[in-house]
């Protein structure tokens, strides 16, 4: 070879690897913005749908129909201020950290239950906090069982086969978190984190028999939880047929399929819903899915439908490409949490599904459940930013495929070989 050829040669390899930069990089930036955009929009949606939901009952019982909305507006300034930290903080740096949090959201579930420190409303004690100022526990230990859950997998690598595996200690940990969220009672939230712990089981290796095992028996402890409870029980039944009981069990349900059918194809305009004259019961919180449907229409809900869906379009391409397991642990498991929760929200309100009291992921009033859902994301970018284009394990798999093919190739050289060979 020349020097000439030489050069080109190496020129020709330089550019071919700063195509391969470029090509890393678009990914990884289109990932990202498509997980901010999204979310900066569902935030959006839901300060907007805040303040014409909450207008009527902010009113009636604090003289101000800006109340909830100026309170969600604070939360959701902290909200992106944790998840612009987050995403700039290396997520590996979780794994430690995810212990630490677990601690403390025990703790907090534990004085929760205190009279002296936990708060009560609507029959459940949930809230640590004095006045307007109230944390939930409860949807901390969502992202601190993620981190703990994705920690024990990859430690685990290969090893949880077994129901003892899986058992110990992460059975352990999950059963103690759900006991106390019980003990509030909060049977949604319970059904929420196991959905996630699930869901980082299966990606982490769990055979798939072992897993359905523990998919039944958790189905069958959940069935078991809200046939303990009347009003559980009630709202169980009342799902099969809310017209039965339109003024007590069904009522919730009964409310906001009227709000969903007024709204018809373009809605009744916003600001506009006559449901949330006190008639649908949450409506900023648990059911603000059927005031949007009232007042933007089916358009509205499908535009929400769909944010949700490139939302776990975005989730499940950036695990598919997360540089290490623990990423691709922690991405799925923020993935299903957010598009997994809202799909049980949009379930009760449609009447698909039991009311299960979860709220609308970013578009519901809650500080808690907003701020935390805020930082997870942040996590969620920081993957993003880091992930890894081929995916892993593509390199092994398209060596696979070149070395199947290599014999071929080579026996084909051979024999033109020995056609072109001169004659001995």
């Amino acid at each position: 070879m020349t020097v000439v050829e030489l050069a080109k040669s190496r020129i020709w390899q330089r550019a071919r690897a700063a195509e391969k930069t470029r090509a890393r990089a678009g990914a990884s930036t289109r990932s990202y913005l498509l997980v901010i955009l999204v979310t900066g929009i569902l935030l959006g949606f839901g300060l907007v749908m805040i303040l014409s939901a909450s207008s009527v009952s902010s009113y009636t019982r604090y003289g101000s129909s800006f109340l909830f909305f100026k309170r969600q507006l604070v939360w959701a300034a902290l909200g992106v201020a944790g998840g612009i930290v987050t995403s700039r903080v290396d997520y590996r740096r979780w794994r430690s950290a995810g212990w630490i949090l677990l601690l403390v959201t025990i703790g907090g579930l534990v004085l929760v239950l205190h009279p002296a420190f936990g708060t009560r409303a609507g029959g459940s004690a949930r809230w640590i906090g004095f006045g307007s100022i109230r944390v939930q526990p409860s949807e901390i230990a969502k992202l601190a069982l993620l981190l703990v859950a994705a920690d024990i997998c990859v430690r685990k690598q290969g090893k949880m086969t077994t129901l003892r595996e899986v058992a110990v200690p992460l059975g352990i940990v999950s059963f103690l978190v759900a006991a106390l969220i019980m003990l509030q009672p909060d049977l949604g939230t319970m059904l929420i984190i196991a959905m996630i712990i699930f869901v980082v089981i299966f990606v982490g290796g769990v055979p798939l028999p072992l897993l359905g095992s523990i998919g039944l028996m958790c189905s069958l402890g959940a069935v078991g939880l809200a046939l303990t409870e009347g009003y559980r029980r009630a709202r169980l039944f009342s799902f099969l047929n809310p017209f039965r009981d339109p003024l007590n069990a069904g009522y919730q349900s009964v409310q906001s399929l009227i709000a969903l059918g007024s709204g018809g194809f373009f809605g009744v305009g916003l600001g506009a819903s006559r449901q949330k004259w006190l008639y649908v019961p949450n409506a900023h919180t648990d059911f603000i899915f059927a005031i949007l449907g009232e007042e933007l229409g089916l358009i509205g809900t499908l535009a929400v439908i769909a944010l949700f869906v490139g939302f776990a379009y975005a989730g499940i391409r950036i695990a598919r490409r997360a540089p290490d397991p623990f990423g691709r642990l922690v991405a799925s498991g923020i993935t299903v949490w957010i598009v997994g929760q809202a799909i049980v929200n949009m379930g009760a309100v449609t009447g698909l599904l039991p009311i299960t009291g979860v709220p609308l992921p970013l578009v519901s009033f809650g500080g808690s459940a907003l701020v935390i859902s805020l930082t997870a994301i942040g996590i969620l970018a920081n993957i993003a930013r880091q992930e890894q284009w081929p995916p892993p394990g593509a390199k092994k798999e398209k060596a696979a495929q070149g070395n199947r093919r290599r014999p071929l190739r080579v026996a084909t050289q051979t024999a033109a070989s020995r056609r072109t060979s001169p004659a001995r």
